[in-house]
């Protein structure tokens, strides 16, 4: 029985969700809102949302690989990959298909058994390639036109939990987490 509701979802999307192995996100954009904050000292800073952080440590506990592939190079990107656990980071990537398909080549993972969300033009030769492309709304608008699904949450505000708990409903896991938490 799943806990988060299906009912408002394609069956092709949900179809689509069923088969994912991991999950890939670009990080300005998605992970964080896409601002690129910077002190006085031209010290780099971002936000990334706990909740999102909690749906990615759920994927990991199912099995589900995680990957980050972003156009920028950032200490804060690597700090952060390192607190989830995510192995396969690529930064400083602007040819993203290139860093997709190194990571392809590494896990032995199949396109199209990857679900990967992104928000703008950089991302569109990746987004067209998985089996789960994902946009959040805020994104350009030729991107929200051509992927499977878009997010009803902002980057950076919740939109990769959306995708982790769409994916563990589709795959009848999210009673399972839920009562991993509750156990005492």
């Amino acid at each position: 029985m799943s806990v988060i509701d299906l009912a408002g979802f394609d069956s092709l999307l949900i179809g689509k969700a069923s088969r994912v192995r991991m999950l890939v996100l670009d990080v300005d954009g998605v992970l964080t809102d896409g601002r690129l904050y910077y002190d006085n000292q031209g010290n780099e800073m971002k936000a990334f949302c706990a909740r999102d952080g909690l749906g990615m440590k759920a994927l990991q506990r199912c099995g589900i690989s995680l990957g980050f592939i972003t156009g920028l190079q950032s200490e804060i990107v690597a700090r952060r990959a390192a607190q989830l656990g995510v192995k396969h980071v690529y930064q400083g990537r602007s040819d993203k298909l290139s860093a997709f398909e190194e990571l392809l080549s590494e896990t032995g993972m199949k396109a199209q058994d990857v679900c990967y969300a992104g928000d703008d033009w950089i991302d569109l030769p990746v987004l067209d390639r998985v089996g789960l492309s994902v946009s959040v709304p805020d994104a350009d608008s030729l991107l929200r036109n051509r992927v499977h699904w878009v997010t009803s949450r902002r980057g950076g505000h919740g939109a990769v939990r959306e995708v982790c708990d769409l994916i563990l409903a589709a795959q009848g896991l999210d009673k399972q987490v839920l009562d991993g938490f509750l156990k005492p």
